[in-house]
């Protein structure tokens, strides 16, 4: 150290090491991963005794030479021919677009209205529970009850909604008698039915927005249409998704309305597929036609479904790249 200034070394400070992963934890979520798969089991079984076996089986014997005896039917070998007269059939071609149509028709009109409902719904400071109550009554009714209800109103000699049409212009109205009006009432009567289902699960949407991005809009001079359809919408949709998707189920698989309300009449005027279905395999006894026409209507379904899951991801992805 002679005649020079010590130099001081600044200490080597070492690259920090990775603390290990605690096993426990990672242990611990694999035994409630497992215990998660366990308790999901029996609602699996029951999930594809009920829905996957049916449809797997449906496919089977729509495929399959069908044999019909007094100790049942059975299945052997191998057949294209009940896809064949589906597709030349007339009368499955207007199930197709009438189930398409009614489908449409009849969500749409529920989402209008179920919105509309919600967002009154919303608004009221009290007695929301008593409403929400009396709105889930026409969706709490079975179907059958509710269609045979609406059959006596719809009635051309005694029906209520016929009184009231004499009594308004003369003239009985034949709600029933004429396709168009039939298909326009069993619409209403689905309408009045599951609109509350929408308005319930679109109010939990509206409930579960973010108050200040509202806010936000309300300050920088948004009335209130404009925050609605360019704030409150867009994060409304997945709430909205989630309605249109199980009503297109519902509504797509329609049989009991029509079945007690029109019997898919007058003619076939509104026969749906799974009424069409019905029809071929219990009362013409044609299982294998039949078949076909449950596979066709579960094929459109499992499409109609992912073109729509499809879209709504496409626009999620345009909106957040913007």
């Amino acid at each position: 150290m002679s005649g020079g200034r010590a130099r001081t070394e600044s200490p080597r400070t070492e690259p920090r090491r990775a603390l290990p992963q605690e096993s426990g934890r990672s242990e611990l979520d694999r035994k409630f991963a497992r215990l998660g798969w366990l308790f999901t089991v029996p609602a699996m079984l029951v999930v594809l005794a009920v829905t996957l076996f049916p449809i797997a089986f449906s496919v089977a014997m729509s495929l399959s030479h069908v044999t019909v005896s007094a100790d049942g039917f059975q299945l052997s070998g191998f057949t294209g021919e009940h896809y064949k007269l589906l597709l030349q059939s007339d009368r499955w071609r207007h199930a197709v677009v009438f189930t398409v149509l009614y489908t449409i028709g009849t969500v749409v009109a529920e989402l209008v209205l179920g919105t509309l409902i919600a967002l009154v719904l919303e608004q009221l400071s009290g007695g929301r529970g008593w409403m929400m109550a009396l709105l889930l009554l026409p969706w709490a009714m079975i179907t059958v009850v509710s269609a045979q209800l609406w059959a006596y109103m719809y009635n051309g000699v005694y029906g209520v909604l016929t009184a009231m049409t004499e009594g308004l212009t003369g003239t009985p109205f034949q709600f029933l008698g004429t396709p168009l009006p039939a298909v326009l009432s069993m619409a209403a009567a689905d309408v009045w039915k599951t609109t509350p289902f929408v308005a319930i699960i679109v109010l939990a949407g509206l409930m579960m927005l973010p108050s200040d991005v509202v806010e936000a809009a309300r300050v920088d001079g948004a009335g209130a249409w404009t925050a609605f359809w360019k704030v409150r919408l867009p994060l409304l949709r997945p709430a909205l998704v989630i309605a249109v998707l199980f009503r297109v189920l519902q509504a797509f698989g329609i049989f009991d309305l029509p079945f007690v309300l029109t019997g898919g009449g007058p003619g076939d005027a509104t026969e749906s597929l799974a009424l069409l279905g019905w029809h071929v395999m219990f009362t013409n006894l044609d299982f294998g036609p039949g078949a076909a026409v449950a596979a066709s209507t579960a094929a459109l379904v499992l499409v109609g479904c992912l073109i729509f899951l499809r879209a709504f991801k496409a626009r999620v992805g345009d909106e957040e790249t913007q």
